[in-house]
């Protein structure tokens, strides 16, 4: 029993509440008036395998909280020559615990409620508050039997109390109080039944398969990376066979599996398949091949110096603003009336207005263009990179297919002479009278 855990100690003390009304309650309130508040044959008959069956269920709680599920013993070491130990999967040396500073034994885990490595850790059970180890295990599963037969056994006391008819003795007839606690008792039994059932399922499966709940846990993430395609197959080495599966923990009599006995063994060592002998336990649990990927990076995070990741006190220098920002600056300033909407290099792009886009005339490398200025593009060796007009394109186009750059000419239209532009300004019906008079 845990003891710095005030919850736990008050977890248990309900507990023990609970078994008592229900074993207690339903003989004093129902089944002792029933029977004419009168020792009998019969009373002694029915009440005396449930008082044997309630007193084995306290007995085997009382032990499964008290009885130190075993730890690992101070200096102890494991011998690396013996069949049956495990290792490191990457050092290959024996599994050892930094919390406690010990090696771990087989099967051994760190438990953090009791602050200690346990011995064939199965669980941190709060109904106990105590782990479930090496030497309580056996205790544990005794007392998860105890509480499925006393339950069943208790239903099926009060359902006859309930279905029984009435005759003509006065005190077969159902009184209130006894009314009260039938529907009590049943209220407290059933769900006590239905919970405490399915657990014990699951562990007699363990039981008979000499697995533990932390085992089983690893058997299900073995089972999925086979299946995945990741490890080949690996068979349990700790499975014995179903009868020495149980021997191994209620020990080797099967006329004291019920009987709350001592639990065979020391916990530091264990036996395996004898049909597994080549088996290296150092793969069991197998380890995922993606995580040793993981497992080689330097352990821990180190916080770098500077907490720029540039290192320069500001953002990554790569970043530029969006294309939004530049062009919500030009059409300000072309609305102002003081900016130009062509860039230098088009063809009708005037001198004497004000360019929109901002070039630095230093050839330095480092810029910090400011927020709407377009960015100048430079060389390896700083000069500025203008892109190429339509004039540029044209001449390196001919020289790719081989003709002379000169031999094709824009077409630009000549200026209209002054006589003609006259004549534009003189409407077409006086200009069809005046060359009709001079005909």
């Amino acid at each position: 029993m845990h003891p710095s855990s005030f919850l736990g100690r008050l977890v248990v003390n309900l507990t023990l509440c609970l078994i008592c009304f229900i074993a207690y309650s339903s003989q004093i309130f129902v089944i002792w008036p029933w029977y004419g508040r009168a020792l009998s044959v019969d009373l002694i008959c029915l009440l005396l395998p449930f008082n044997l069956l309630v007193g084995m269920l306290l007995w085997n709680y009382f032990l499964s909280v008290f009885t130190d599920p075993g730890g690992v013993p101070d200096g102890w070491k494991p011998d690396t020559h013996e069949d049956g130990y495990e290792v490191k999967k990457l050092t290959g040396g024996p599994r050892y615990c930094r919390v406690c500073e010990k090696y771990k034994p087989p099967r051994t885990h760190h438990c953090r409620q009791c602050k200690r490595c346990i011995l064939r850790m199965d669980h941190h059970c709060p109904w106990i508050n105590n782990c479930v180890g090496h030497f309580n295990y056996g205790y544990f599963i005794r007392f998860l039997f105890y509480v499925d037969v006393a339950c069943s056994y208790h239903l099926v006391m009060m359902t006859r109390r309930a279905m029984e008819s009435p005759t003509v003795v006065y005190w077969n007839t159902i009184t209130a109080t006894e009314l009260v606690f039938i529907i009590l008792n049943f209220v407290a039994c059933v769900p006590v039944l239905l919970a405490v059932g399915a657990f014990s399922l699951f562990h007699f499966s363990s039981l008979m398969s000499n697995t533990t709940t932390i085992e089983g846990w690893e058997k299900d993430k073995v089972a999925t990376m086979v299946r995945r395609g990741k490890i080949r197959e690996i068979k349990f080495p700790y499975n014995l066979g179903r009868r020495r599966n149980i021997e191994s923990v209620l020990g080797p009599s099967p006329l004291l599996w019920c009987y709350p006995v001592r639990t065979p063994g020391n916990g530091l060592k264990y036996d395996i398949n004898e049909s597994d002998e080549g088996l290296e336990l150092d793969i069991w649990p197998p380890r995922d091949p993606a995580a040793a990927l993981y497992e080689d990076r330097p352990e821990g995070f180190h916080l770098p110096d500077s907490p720029w990741t540039y290192g320069n006190e500001t953002v990554n220098p790569d970043l530029k603003p969006s294309n939004s920002q530049p062009r919500k600056s030009s059409r300000r300033r072309t609305k102002n009336g003081h900016a130009s909407t062509l860039p230098p290099y088009h063809p009708d792009y005037q001198e004497g207005a004000s360019s929109g886009y901002d070039y630095e005339d230093d050839s330095s490398d480092e810029s910090s263009p400011d927020e709407g200025h377009a960015l100048v593009r430079r060389g390896s060796e700083g000069y500025e990179v203008r892109p190429q007009g339509r004039e540029d394109m044209l001449h390196r186009y001919l020289q790719e297919i081989g003709e002379t750059p000169g031999r094709y000419h824009r077409y630009i239209p000549q200026p209209d002479s002054e006589s003609e532009s006259d004549d534009d300004d003189i409407p077409i019906g006086q200009s069809l009278r005046t060359n009709d008079r001079e005909q």
